[in-house]
């Protein structure tokens, strides 16, 4: 039996690639097999997912010409160290392995297709951004099966290889810093007298409803800002007061080390 698609791995991210793309009509359960070396972890997934799940990659790879590598950056060569495991021309190897250059794939599965993707954990929720890199041999087709793929869990934009870390430093890493902002002004409105869960909902909400705003208005952050600070009114007063505590530079220093580290661990793998 052949499949559309293969995953060698089940963990949060394959299985939210899987979610996704059979809730969106991309695949049916029953064109998608996936491979995890634990039998807890196969059986999970069967149960979680009702794909087909076995223990070898290898079958993964001879049963699908589409293969998504969705393991940890160091497991890769003990994935690839299994001689059995065989790939060629006729593969689209997708990976979503941080820090994996293509370059350094290839030398796994010299004459396979190979793109490298950056989602972020927000993919989890079907709300990701991710960025997506082709190798020099893939065609109009593996980017269009890429985008339907991804685009069923949030959106996607393709970006040259080298610009993979700023995407990984600022959509990978970034739901960690707005979680800090989330958790900070759901602590300001426990400290202002608000019920915890209450100031939690009201800050978490009032997050995402700021960046449904900026995607469907189109309109500039900073132009958006300006509807809401009144003169001589609450907002304005506010927002000096993050100026004054340089939010901004924090931001963009916070990126810029993410990205200097992603850099920094692509050198090493």
């Amino acid at each position: 039996m052949t499949f559309k698609i293969g995953f060698i791995g089940t963990g949060k991210m394959a299985s939210a690639i899987i979610k996704g793309t059979v809730d969106k009509g991309v695949f049916s359960k029953d064109e998608i097999i996936a491979s995890n070396i634990h039998e807890a972890s196969r059986e999970k997934a069967r149960k979680e997912l009702g794909i087909e799940v076995t223990g070898s990659s290898a079958e993964v790879a001879e049963k699908a010409k589409v293969v998504v590598l969705a393991v940890k950056p160091q497991q890769i060569p003990d994935v690839f160290a299994d001689k059995s495991v065989k790939m060629g021309k006729d593969h689209l190897l997708i990976s979503i392995a941080a820090g994996t250059t293509i370059d350094t794939l290839k030398m796994y599965v010299p004459d396979s297709r190979i793109i490298r993707v950056m989602p972020n954990i927000c993919s989890t929720n079907f709300v990701g951004a991710s960025g997506f890199s082709v190798g020099d041999d893939c065609t109009e087709e593996d980017v269009r099966i890429v985008e339907e793929i991804f685009g069923a869990i949030g959106l996607c934009f393709q970006v040259k290889e080298k610009d993979i870390d700023a995407v990984s430093g600022l959509s990978g890493s970034g739901p960690a810093f707005v979680f800090m902002v989330i958790d900070a002004m759901a602590d300001a409105g426990v400290l202002m007298g608000l019920p915890r869960d209450l100031s939690l909902k009201l800050a978490a909400q009032t997050v995402m409803g700021s960046a449904v705003t900026v995607l469907e208005s189109g309109e500039h952050p900073d132009v958006l800002k300006d509807k809401v600070c009144s003169p001589g009114g609450t907002t304005i007063e506010g927002v000096k007061v993050l100026e004054d505590y340089g939010v901004r530079a924090a931001f963009i220093s916070a990126v810029q080390a993410s990205v200097e580290k992603a850099r920094e661990l692509g050198r090493k793998g």
